[in-house]
């Protein structure tokens, strides 16, 4: 696998942007140190998190770590600016999401140009002095609508290329996208070479058969990672009321509860389910469950690590929870 970290689970820095909820800086801070006491080295953030609040919160936190201890990963696609938003934020699927942020304006930018800016100002607001993976971010129909793959091309001609270069020169590990939808992951495997890619909520316990079926195979073959993100599903898989970023409906609660009831017929906490499922297809490089309170970072990992007996896989194919191909870990 081209990816520098095989089955790890990684910090997810949606929240730091103010995802949901306005956080207090101390307790973002403290969320990531949380994360590294825990003994976790993959760090993941992006512009579009609260408009460059992520990856300075990110940046503040990390200060202090030896940069060769940890992997850490930023996306382009989007340019920062310093005019400041006055009016209604368009932010395609992910709309509201970060109006807690910083009011910065934020453009699309798909260009190998774009990209090299993206990539100096993420530098500069997280004060550090490389980064280590790069993904192009929602190039997908939830934020281009029936355009995306135009854009798509866009990117794969311009972002694509430059980070290509800047993997050949050695100055990022890798690429790939970082989207939340299969279709556009196949597409780049067929007309570029990604490392990887980062796949938010699409290999999940609660939807994953769509990807099964053709991007995890053809990713292993091809040797890239697949960094899971969202494997609770925007919240809903940890007893929230989210999925998509957005209030779950009544059909994906009733999917849930079947879920929930399985896991309490065998005494098992749903949400280590949701975490070990995707570990064990052998093409998933990291899972990156979010975190903005000091202690979820260690829960995860000890859910992660939470005995399940192979029977309460076995019940979940047989009620058809899963996909009957699915892998599942070891009992």
């Amino acid at each position: 696998m081209r990816l520098p970290f095989h089955h790890a689970q990684g910090f997810g820095g949606a929240p730091l942007g103010n995802m949901f909820r306005a956080i207090p800086e101390a307790e973002a801070v403290a969320a990531v140190q949380d994360a590294w006491d825990a003994g976790i080295r993959y760090f993941d953030t992006a512009p579009f998190y609260g408009a460059g609040l992520s990856e300075i919160r990110m940046g503040a936190a990390l200060k202090d770590k030896p940069r060769g201890d940890y992997v850490l990963s930023t996306k382009v696609g989007r340019l920062i600016l310093d005019e400041i938003e006055t009016g209604t934020r368009d932010q395609g699927e992910k709309g509201g999401l970060f109006e807690a942020g910083l009011p910065n304006k934020w453009v699309y930018d798909y260009s190998a140009d774009g990209t090299l800016r993206s990539i100096e100002d993420s530098l500069k607001r997280m004060g550090t002095d490389r980064i280590d993976l790069v993904w192009i971010h929602d190039v997908a129909e939830d934020f281009h609508g029936a355009q995306w793959r135009e854009v798509l091309d866009q990117a794969l001609d311009g972002a694509g290329k430059a980070l290509t270069r800047l993997r050949e020169e050695g100055v990022i590990k890798g690429w790939g996208l970082g989207v939340n939808k299969v279709e556009p992951c196949e597409v780049a495997l067929d007309r570029a070479d990604p490392d990887g890619f980062l796949l938010a909520g699409r290999y999940t316990l609660l939807d994953h058969r769509t990807a099964l079926a053709g991007l995890m195979p053809k990713a292993e073959k091809r040797g890239a990672g697949i960094v899971v993100g969202g494997p609770y599903n925007s919240g809903i898989l940890a007893g929230g009321a989210h999925y998509e970023y957005q209030a779950a409906t009544p059909e994906m609660q009733a999917r849930v509860d079947g879920l929930k009831a399985v896991a309490a017929e065998f005494g098992i906490d749903l949400r280590a389910a949701a975490l070990q499922f995707p570990l064990a297809h052998p093409a998933v490089a990291a899972i990156i469950p979010g975190a903005s309170r000091p202690g979820r970072s260690a829960e995860n990992l000890a859910l992660a690590a939470a005995p399940i007996p192979a029977a309460f896989w076995q019940a979940l194919r047989d009620r058809g929870l899963i996909a009957p191909d699915a892998p599942t870990p070891r009992g």
